[in-house]
């Protein structure tokens, strides 16, 4: 599961989740309130996939600042980081060493295109965990699938859940791709 502080989501104990800031819509809370936000959710700290550190959406060079400046003080909260992979990426370094993750932001095309393709597999063979976000199709989930992605999330499921679960469900299983969780909290096969 993927939680913000803007959506006041109730974490698990022992199903594995990530945090993202909320940059993207634009209700990222502030550097404070953020780093106060993940010191409240310590206990569930062991479960945490990574922290999209604060990012500049469809920004890579402000996107690279910040994630100098905040990457450290999420690591030394105690969690794994990771890097929102912006538009212009392309030119600039991957600060590789320092991050667990690699978080395919940036819009629509450059996220879908052979940028983040490449960076994806170097991603991999360097041994990071790949999400991509905003995968709300079949569709995208095979572009992240064929990526190599590790993970994938979208708000496909928040509209019309009743109708889009069920959806959502089948795609993965087209995939092989449902997670055990699934089965375990909704008691599903």
């Amino acid at each position: 599961m993927i939680a913000t502080p803007a959506q006041g989501n109730r974490l698990i104990a022992g199903v594995e989740w990530c945090a993202d800031n909320g940059a993207f819509t634009g209700s990222y809370p502030g550097d404070g309130p953020f780093l106060d936000w993940l010191d409240a959710r310590a206990e569930f700290r062991r479960d945490c996939r990574f922290v999209v550190v604060p990012d500049v959406p469809f920004d890579a060079d402000g996107t690279l600042k910040r994630f100098a400046s905040m990457g450290e003080q999420i690591r030394e909260s105690g969690y794994p980081v990771a890097l929102a992979a912006q538009n212009g990426q392309e030119h600039l370094p991957v600060p590789w060493d320092d991050l667990d993750c690699l978080f395919l932001a940036g819009d629509t095309a450059w996220k879908l295109g052979p940028t983040a393709q490449r960076l994806a597999r170097e991603a991999r063979e360097r041994g990071k965990w790949v999400h991509m976000g905003r995968v709300n199709s079949l569709e995208r989930l095979r572009i992240a699938e064929a990526f190599g992605c590790h993970s994938a999330d979208g708000t496909y499921l928040a509209y019309g859940p009743d109708i889009n679960l069920d959806r959502l469900l089948g795609w993965l299983d087209e995939l092989d791709c449902r997670p055990s969780v699934f089965r375990e909290l909704w008691g599903m096969s």
